[in-house]
């Protein structure tokens, strides 16, 4: 049940750090425009760069290390002094060269400015280490405050075109206060170490080899956008990141299994529980395809409707992007059961970093004929086709540590119950008129649909969701 608590609270965390710029994406379509919202997307990506090599996989790294050592408080404290300290350094030296890149940009440096905080930001974010010990409800309930004054901020102040800078710079703000406020909740866990003890550099090359993979990440997630605006023009990279932005958030429900479920493999297979890591994997895999099978194939039922109605009219070019990038949700809920919750904490790194690095390339390869052939369009055919060859990739590696039969347990019913769910919510979406409640209306008739589907076709899901909340109630 602890797995599951964590999970739910990791999913609102993150659902939450998407929550703000999506419930502000109808307002901000309108004042700011496709013009606005494209010159944010693409200096962020620029700025994701620098984030990036200064964090240098420290995310992942810490996040794994912490779960290796909680149950040694002293060790705990140096390691997260030592890790904290590294990372300090890295983003600085990051920020120097940021720095010496504004110096020669022409463009958009008011923007760029404003988007840096980022980077600073970047330093003090210690998640990693509360994820590392499973306390998800304080990254939680710590940064609630800072997003609801978030929130009332862009209302505030962002009211034309002229204010895309104060824009950028309470989403950047709000990153810093956010980190900043998960430092008091350190000293329940960590003591003071003696610093001239610690040795901050023994961790550079272990996170260097998750640093990898986080590059070639990054490249396939925010390069779209840097070579849509460079290549064809920032509308169109304001078109595609709109698409990105509203998947990413129905992702964030699914990967959310993945940041709960890295530590607690890990400390299973730090203490030599193998075939349990195994297990793991199994429920895990069949629990991210049940969720994301119908994200998918809703997205892609209701986004006719939908774009209009959140992003308004001058959007509805999303409509194709949002229907094609959906197809992502269910590759990258499986990527990350492979990926995240069994190579990087059964210390498989080269196979992830394998994957991810083929992931980075093929969208690179792909993306400069198709962005030059269908602009935003071939972007996301590209992303589509480098995150199906990640996943193909991790499914090859592992192919002697697991059997498919149980790992695609189930994955035909649910593909049946997505289908006929997408069919009938797509029929309706064709019929009823575009409003939000006829739209609320084929959310939950979908919804509906899909899980009597489950029920009818019995899926050991359900049956393992029933044997855990029975094994809970008699302790």
């Amino acid at each position: 049940m602890k797995i599951v608590k964590n999970f739910l609270y990791n999913a609102s965390y993150q659902v939450f750090v998407l929550l703000i710029p999506l419930i502000t994406t109808p307002y901000l379509a309108r004042v700011l425009g496709p013009t606005g919202v494209g010159i944010n997307s693409y200096t962020n990506s620029i700025i994701q760069y620098f984030i990036l090599f200064g964090s240098i996989g420290v995310n992942l790294y810490g996040n794994r290390q912490v779960a290796f050592v909680r149950e040694d408080k002293k060790l705990l404290s140096a390691t997260f002094f030592e890790i904290f300290l590294m990372r300090l350094m890295t983003i600085i030296i990051a920020y120097i060269m940021f720095v010496c890149f504004l110096l020669f940009s022409k463009q958009y440096q008011t923007y760029y400015l404003m988007q840096s905080i980022s980077i600073i930001a970047a330093a003090f974010d210690i998640s990693w280490f509360f994820m590392g010990m499973e306390d998800f409800a304080v990254t939680v309930l710590r940064n609630l405050l800072i997003k609801i004054v978030t929130l009332v901020s862009i209302f505030s102040f962002v009211k034309s075109k002229d204010d895309l800078a104060i824009y950028i710079l309470i989403l950047s703000l709000s990153l810093l206060l956010g980190n900043m406020t998960l430092f008091p909740n350190l000293k329940k866990y960590i003591s003071k170490p003696n610093f001239k003890d610690l040795n901050i550099w023994q961790h550079f090359k272990p996170s260097m080899s998750l640093f990898m993979p986080q590059i070639a990440t990054q490249i396939y997630l925010v390069v779209n956008k840097t070579m849509l605006g460079s290549m064809t023009s920032v509308q169109a990279a304001g078109y595609f990141d709109q698409s990105d932005k509203l998947v990413k958030m129905i992702l964030a429900i699914v990967t959310a299994t993945g940041t709960v479920m890295l530590p607690h493999v890990a400390n299973a297979f730090a203490n030599g529980h193998h075939e349990k890591t195994k297990k793991y994997l199994y429920t895990s895999f069949q629990f991210v395809t049940a969720i994301s099978m119908p994200m998918m194939f809703g997205l892609m039922a209701v986004s006719r409707k939908f774009v209009p109605l959140f992003f308004t009219e001058k959007f509805v070019q999303v409509i194709p992007l949002i229907t094609i990038e959906a197809c992502v949700i269910l590759l990258i809920a499986w990527s990350n059961a492979l990926g995240t919750q069994y190579l990087l904490p059964t210390k498989q790194i080269r196979a992830y970093t394998t994957s991810v690095i083929l992931g980075a390339v093929v969208n690179i390869i792909l993306n400069v004929p198709l962005i030059a052939l269908w602009g935003a369009v071939g972007t996301t055919i590209a992303t589509v086709i480098s995150e199906l060859t990640v996943t193909v990739y991790q499914l090859y590696a592992i192919r002697k540590q697991v059997q498919y039969k149980k790992l695609f347990t189930d994955v035909s019913k649910y593909l049946v119950a997505g289908l006929v769910m997408w069919v009938g919510v797509y029929s309706f979406d064709v019929m009823l008129p575009a409003t939000w409640l006829m739209l609320g209306l084929e959310v939950v008739f979908g919804a509906t649909v899909y899980i009597i589907l489950l029920i009818l076709l019995k899926v050991q899901i359900l049956r393992i969701a029933v044997e855990t909340i029975n094994s809970r109630k008699q302790k």
